[in-house]
């Protein structure tokens, strides 16, 4: 009888780890629009810590395709939502438009200079000619970071872009909410200090490596993270002094130490555009 009751055991844990992630119980993100529903589930199914499942995502791609499909809202729809829905969409938009560009050349196996071989950017256009519908309007993903993200005025939508690489802020396995994305990007803004993508501080060398997308959107950061009034950092130039406004709070007290001694070279590292693919990194 007991050994028959463990076998049994045995055969019911086995059989819950084999369930695909999409196939097992999804309990949606605390206030999920439902408009964004479907893209709170996929995530939750197909990314860990950053990276995707891209083969799995591509086998099931019809959930994808239909959330895509729907966010092609009418645009007195969406003029007519909060600056936090508006937000909020605009971010899913991009990262959902990311995953089907990827999805859609999946595995990307390119030979073109400067990325590499398994890069989005070996996908032509992807970023600069690719459209999507979206809201009543036709975008591409460089449409929506430098002419429609800026109008919201919070740099910290940037790190919260997927951009299909190893070097983006890290994707998450949920999608954004208008009552929660203020806390979101908050903790988007924590995750930064710890994660080595993002900033890497050598205090025994003096230097800073940050991520170059705080300079690709250098005056934004300036506008809302620029500590001018704090005079040990009066001679550093606007974006170091926002590089420090916006990682101090979050700094470990040694590292707070090492910041305000005022030491240190900052330099913007290089970005990693291998793809954040879980299956198949190269």
């Amino acid at each position: 009888m007991i050994v028959r009751m463990r076998r049994a055991l045995i055969a019911l844990i086995l059989a819950t780890a084999l369930v695909p992630l999409a196939a097992q119980q999804f309990t949606p993100a605390p206030g999920a629009d439902p408009l964004h529903r479907p893209f709170d589930e996929i995530l939750d199914a197909n990314v860990r810590d950053g990276l995707v499942y891209y083969r799995a995502l591509k086998s099931t791609r019809g959930h994808l395709d239909r959330y895509v499909a729907s966010l092609n809202v009418p645009a007195a729809t969406y003029s007519g939502w909060s600056k936090a829905q508006q937000m909020a969409f605009w971010v899913n938009a991009y990262n959902a438009f990311v995953l089907e560009t990827v999805i859609d050349h999946y595995p990307i196996h390119g030979t073109a200079q400067g990325a590499p071989s398994n890069s989005i950017r070996q996908i032509p256009g992807a970023f600069e000619r690719t459209t999507w519908h979206a809201a009543g309007r036709t975008v591409t993903l460089d449409a929506i970071e430098k002419t429609i993200l800026p109008e919201f005025k919070d740099p910290r939508v940037y790190l919260a872009l997927g951009r299909g690489a190893v070097g983006s802020g890290r994707l998450r396995s949920e999608a954004y909410t208008a009552d929660r994305i203020d806390k979101q990007l908050a903790d988007i803004q924590a995750e930064f200090v710890t994660n080595h993508d993002m900033l890497q501080i050598d205090r025994n060398n003096g230097t800073m490596i940050v991520t170059p997308i705080l300079s690709w959107h250098d005056q934004e950061f300036i506008a809302a993270f620029d500590t001018r009034d704090d005079q040990v950092f009066a001679a550093r130039s606007p974006i170091e002094r926002a590089v420090v406004g916006f990682i101090s709070p979050n700094l470990l007290p040694l590292e707070k130490e090492f910041v305000q001694q005022n030491r240190f070279k900052v330099t913007f590292g290089t970005f990693d555009w291998h793809l954040n693919d879980l299956t198949g990194r190269s």
